[in-house]
């Protein structure tokens, strides 16, 4: 693994972290002792929506778009 002293990587940190994020870590050194290891950052997976998983799960009522919204709002509190 390469290992660059700290002066070296302020000035060329730029391209040491290019590096990092290609898959290259490095570790940076002060006086010959490593102080800091730059790895490449792992992105979380973007999730996928899942469309149609509630599917038969519930049903709308077909006057839905007819009623009050006192009977919405019980309909959601299980009143109806």
């Amino acid at each position: 693994m390469l290992q660059v002293n700290i002066q070296e990587a302020q000035a060329r940190l730029s391209t040491l972290v290019d590096l990092a994020s290609e898959g290259e870590p490095f570790i940076i050194v002060k006086a010959g002792k490593p102080m800091a290891k730059v790895i490449p950052y792992d992105f979380p997976q973007k999730q996928h929506r899942r469309i149609g998983f509630l599917k038969g799960q519930f049903e709308v009522p077909d006057d839905l778009e007819q009623a009050s919204d006192d009977e919405v709002i019980a309909l959601f509190e299980g009143a109806l």
